[in-house]
């Protein structure tokens, strides 16, 4: 059977490289889906529905050109922390406010997957899975400095939750619990499953 064409609807450099290290290689295409229309104080159905729409915008853009069996992954990401809602940080100064706030707190960091399966043939009719994942994460009790210098190295920028586990950020959580893929960006042990039910073993495309 031939390997099948796997899509990540997503720019994020960590999802590319944890599909990488499962074995997958995939194809990068961004949705540059305006995240902003989708509003929620649900986090699991926030991250779910942002996913999914990710992943229509560029299945939607593939469907015509598929001339073999293609998965699209959509993902998003969020912090709940408190009653409030985290994704990526607006500036250095909110940043710096949002680990304040963190520090020896636990959150949960939400990730929505969508995976949708495209097949040749105009009658073919596109099946989809969605799923979110959960990991309760509990931060370290860092000091102003700790938390300016981590900021200072704009790393937190660039992640929901303002911190990156595969970084820098590793250093301040004390520990997981749940599966700690989910927390760099998605849940390899849940993309393995959503595979299977589609029909397909993730060693396909090893």
């Amino acid at each position: 059977m031939a390997t099948p064409t796997f899509v990540l609807a997503s720019a994020s450099p960590a999802r590319k490289r944890l599909l990488q290290m499962a074995g997958i290689e995939p194809l990068v295409q961004v949705s540059h889906f305006d995240e902003d229309q989708i509003q929620s104080s649900d986090p699991a159905l926030l991250v779910k529905t942002l996913a999914i729409r990710k992943a229509d915008v560029v299945a939607s853009q593939r469907a015509s050109q598929v001339s073999s069996p293609t998965l699209v992954l959509g993902c998003d990401s969020v912090l709940a922390l408190n009653g409030s809602i985290y994704g990526k940080p607006d500036s250095p100064q909110d940043a710096i406010a949002r680990w304040q706030e963190m520090r020896g707190q636990a959150g949960i960091l939400y990730t929505g997957h969508a995976l949708i399966e495209l097949l040749p043939g105009a009658t073919a009719t596109p099946r989809s899975l969605l799923r979110c994942q959960m990991t309760q994460v509990y931060f370290a009790a860092l000091s102003d400095r700790q938390i300016e210098a981590y900021v200072a190295t704009g790393e937190p920028l660039k992640c929901a939750g303002c911190f990156a586990l595969e970084g820098k950020g590793g250093a301040f959580v004390e520990r997981l619990e749940g599966c700690h893929t989910n927390v760099i960006g998605l849940s390899l042990p849940l993309l393995r499953q959503m595979l299977t039910e589609l029909g397909y073993d993730i060693t396909d495309f090893w």
